[in-house]
């Protein structure tokens, strides 16, 4: 217990660490960040976002949301009480014209790259997503751009009063939690903003989420399906697809992507059931059939099955509202697949194929290249979206392969959090060969009292950490039952990709001289980069940071190495923390 207690402690000083003799069996005591005293809150952005923070999802609700898994309208009422004291009623949210998406993987990238098509289109857009990666304004975007810090903190403030002055006395709740606050929020900026449109993102699964409060959408969409949050959704993607399928609405289209036959064919009869119309999407290949291919502005080959959904989804809401010039169709393909109407093939139009090649979406298979530093960002967090993340790095590293250029490193920089299963995504992510495995909580820095967009009231310090030594545990278990080469050969190459050696003659370092801990984002940043990046220039590293002998002597092969490739991956919040210290303008 002492050694895992002064591990602790070493991480907690900037210092890498070693896995063995650590355990996840000491007391955690010492808060992440202590809850705002009450006090008579300002009119400041970071004042709103504060008093915000205070409304964070706590593990009582979540208890009270596993209870209530069998009664989602329990949900949705308290959703239409909550509406009705802030000023509107469900009908009011018709003149939204939402699109609705729900999914496990890529359902951010599919909305992301709907409202960019729709926006090419002239048309005024309102985009509602979750989570932020560094201000939590990202959430609600005008015209693809987070709202402004004074508009945030105006509806913000409004909005709070108002729930404040309509509470029941009889409640003991008289605020909605942090996400359920934000969707309201939302909606009211969308109403006041007139927007044409409003793209909105499911939080989490669909039946029982607060954004199915939504009863007449233009449209909605479900994109790629696996297993995530079994908590709440269910340990089957089967009962996870049902959960999905909760959006659907009697009589409103609603598109999906080629699924695996069980949770496709849930899907289906949940649609049935209530006279949804439910299509199937087919291949981006099928609609680039006679015309010049489609360019994304999203990386990597799952990002196709986002665009052809987003495409279906863009032109559908278009026909409804009477739109001309959508594409001309094409009659060559079948009308039926896996006993579901297929979604019409068609000739994407100029605006279509402008606002696809366009779509921003930050962190999600982004690159960064800073001098010698190549940074891959991929918020992947699930099985398959990590699986994805593998074929999209490999796929990179091989387009930037250059011989001859020196030593090249390469690290992953990991965490992962909530009950997802760190040991299945490491396996994945283990034949990438990396050289150095950094693990670190999702904190910018040790203290994040500074920084409220980032302020996370749900877990302490001491939690994270352990957490991280766990992951490193993981990764050490990983390379000792490493018995055969061919178990961790190199993901196979995409059809009609040419095969390469890059990864098979990279060969990997074992584990006890290859994987730190450090206790914040900035830290292990510091360690990577070596003053390195041009635009990540911290003052003087703290000191302690190379006191682990890991630590020194990898300090000096990344000063001399000629290229280091880091993928960032496990969650979207450890990618957001990234972004916020190497992106400093995604701060203003």
């Amino acid at each position: 217990m002492s050694q895992a207690r002064c591990h602790l402690r070493a991480a907690l000083f900037l210092a890498a660490v070693s896995p063995r003799g650590a355990t996840t069996g000491v007391t955690a005591r010492r808060g992440l960040s202590a809850w705002p005293a009450p006090q008579e809150p300002g009119m400041e952005y970071q004042d709103a976002v504060r008093t915000l923070n205070t409304l964070q999802t706590n593990a009582g609700y979540l208890e009270q949301v596993k209870r209530q898994r069998g009664d989602p309208q329990t949900q949705l009422e308290a959703m239409k009480l909550y509406l009705a004291r802030s000023g509107l009623q469900v009908e009011d949210l018709d003149q939204l014209n939402i699109i609705h998406v729900t999914g496990t993987k890529g359902k951010g990238s599919t909305c992301a790259f709907t409202e960019r098509v729709l926006r090419s289109y002239g048309l005024k857009t309102g985009f509602f997503s979750s989570p932020h990666l560094v201000q939590v304004r990202e959430r609600i975007r005008i015209n693809g751009q987070p709202i402004s810090p004074e508009l945030f903190t105006k509806h913000f403030w409004h909005l709070y009063h108002r729930l404040e002055e309509t509470k029941d006395s009889s409640s003991c709740v008289s605020m909605p939690a942090y996400f359920r606050f934000l969707t309201l929020m939302a909606f009211h900026i969308f109403l006041q903003e007139k927007v044409d449109l409003a793209v909105v993102e499911v939080g989490i699964g669909g039946a029982y989420d607060c954004t199915n409060i939504i009863r007449k959408p233009v449209v909605c969409g479900v994109s790629s399906l696996g297993i995530d949050h079994t908590s709440l959704l269910g340990d089957t993607v089967e009962e996870i697809a049902w959960q999905k399928g909760g959006i659907f609405k009697r009589g409103v289209p609603a598109f999906t992507v080629l699924q695996p036959d069980g949770p496709l064919a849930v899907l289906r009869d949940r649609a049935q059931q209530i006279s949804c119309p439910l299509y199937l999407c087919p291949p981006l290949e099928a609609l680039e059939e006679g015309g010049p291919p489609l360019t994304l502005g999203l990386d990597g080959e799952h990002q196709r099955f986002n665009a052809a959904l987003a495409l279906q989804l863009a032109r559908c809401w278009l026909q409804q509202k009477g739109h001309q010039g959508l594409g001309e169709l094409k009659v060559s393909r079948p009308s039926v697949l896996r006993q579901m109407p297929l979604a019409p093939v068609f000739q994407p139009t100029p605006h279509m194929r402008h606002g696809l090649r366009d779509t921003e979406w930050l962190g999600r298979t982004q690159v960064l290249r800073r001098g010698p530093l190549t940074w891959y960002l991929d918020g992947a967090h699930t099985t398959s979206s990590v699986q994805a993340c593998v074929r999209w790095f490999h796929q990179a590293l091989l387009r930037g392969h250059r011989p001859g250029r020196g030593p090249e490193v390469r690290i992953l920089l990991f965490n992962s959090t909530g009950d997802r299963d760190s040991a299945a995504l490491l396996k994945l992510l283990q034949p990438c060969q990396f050289d150095y495995a950094v693990f670190c909580p999702n904190l910018t820095e040790v203290s994040s009292a500074g920084n409220a967009d980032q302020q996370n009231f749900m877990v302490t310090l001491d939690q994270v950490l352990l957490r991280c030594l766990a992951h490193q545990q993981y990764w050490s278990h990983l390379a000792e039952a490493q018995a055969s080469p061919d178990l961790w050969s190199p993901p196979s190459p995409e059809p009609g990709e040419p095969t390469s050696s890059l990864l098979a003659s990279h060969p990997p370092r074992t584990h006890s001289t290859s994987s730190l801990v450090f206790s914040c984002i900035s830290h292990a940043l510091q360690w990577i980069s070596q003053g390195r990046d041009p635009v990540f220039q911290p003052p003087s590293p703290p000191q302690g940071l190379l006191a682990h002998p890991v630590a020194g002597s990898g300090a000096g092969v990344l000063r001399e190495a000629a290229a280091i490739h880091v993928l960032v991956t496990g969650s979207l919040h450890l990618v957001g923390g990234v972004l916020k210290l190497l992106e400093p303008a995604l701060s203003q």
